[in-house]
């Protein structure tokens, strides 16, 4: 996926979870922030940014907080990108073969999952996470408690129950990562239904991603320790 009119600038402050304070071309001003997790290891003062400029006198604030720098490696942050370049990678083939049929937000049960398939005779669900928390060259999910990502894996156990394919898809939105793990401390209690869901037979993926101020796209498969 590509980024149109993109600038650099520095970060300040994050004032709540959608708006943070930015300074570019000499200036402080606000900023939206596409990402409602903590980021905490990420936003900090003086961290080198990159922001979308937008023409819309319909918008609050002008810019769009997309991609932060984290010693060597860019982080995008966007939490809308993930289903998108998933859904690039399922349609340029590298998800899996000969697929006949995607459609994005699927209702199952009393879920809605980000993208359904048809490939020859399989029929999949896949739910897809973003990631952008990362120690030591491992990438973790969640950065905060998530009973909206728990219910979601309980739904996938049921697909596989009634006969569909299910997987579940961490796209970690960077380079520099080796492996991935959820995060035990953070929520134990979804690390331990994801142990559930391999045992039952949903697919884990993981993947990381080529990312520039411009673009990101899904490079390639990263080893899952559960």
């Amino acid at each position: 996926m590509k980024y149109d009119n993109m600038r650099n600038a520095v970060f300040v402050s994050r004032k709540n979870r959608f708006v943070s304070q930015i300074e570019i071309d000499g200036k402080e001003v606000l900023c939206h922030v596409k990402n409602t997790g903590r980021l905490r290891e990420l936003l900090v003062k003086g961290a080198e940014i990159y922001v979308q400029e937008h023409d819309s006198s319909q918008r609050k604030t002008k810019y769009s907080l997309i991609a932060v720098k984290k010693e060597k490696e860019l982080v995008n942050i966007d939490s809308q990108a993930p289903n998108k370049v998933f859904y690039e990678w399922v349609k340029n083939g590298g998800f899996c073969d000969n697929v006949t049929f995607i459609k994005p937000e699927t209702t199952y049960g009393s879920s809605r999952f980000d993208c359904y398939i048809e490939a020859g005779d399989r029929r999949i669900f896949a739910e897809i996470k973003g990631v952008t928390l990362e120690k030591n060259g491992t990438a973790m999910f969640p950065d905060a408690p998530t009973e909206r990502g728990l219910k979601h894996l309980r739904e996938l156990c049921k697909c596989v129950e009634d006969g569909f394919e299910a997987y579940i898809v961490f796209v970690v939105q960077m380079k520099g990562v080796h492996t991935f793990t959820p995060n035990v401390q953070t929520h134990r209690e979804f690390a331990e239904m994801l142990s559930e869901c391999d045992k039952n037979g949903v697919k884990i993926v993981c993947v990381d991603c080529n990312v520039t101020p411009e673009t990101l796209e899904i490079s390639q498969k990263i080893e899952v320790k559960l």
